[in-house]
């Protein structure tokens, strides 16, 4: 299991605008993606701008091949882009340990 994290900026005063959209893109479209297994959004209380995306992939590949280089991230894209104040920042992360 892979977790990509998403550092999201967006234009101050649309936060309500966005938290509908990027419910309804990650419901609507990356749920529908390969290797898709799950996903949690964080809105941020001190920086309420900033949101902190996690989704669970099967595989890298199934975020960073299949995802990205297909049709549905043009659709993702095309629902939460317009709301960003910069490009959100993306990285990648295995799992050393867990709670139990």
């Amino acid at each position: 299991m892979i977790l990509e994290l998403a550092d999201i900026r967006i234009q101050p005063g649309r936060q309500a605008e966005f938290d509908e959209a990027i419910q309804r893109g990650v419901a609507t479209v990356i749920s529908r993606a390969r290797g898709f297994r799950g996903f949690k959004v964080h809105k941020g209380i001190e920086s309420p701008e900033r949101y902190v995306l996690t989704i669970f992939w099967e595989t890298l590949e199934d975020h960073t091949v299949h995802f990205r280089g297909g049709p549905l991230f043009a659709e993702w894209r095309a629902i939460v882009g317009p709301f960003f104040a910069a490009p959100p920042v993306v990285e990648h992360f295995t799992l050393l340990a867990r709670s139990t």
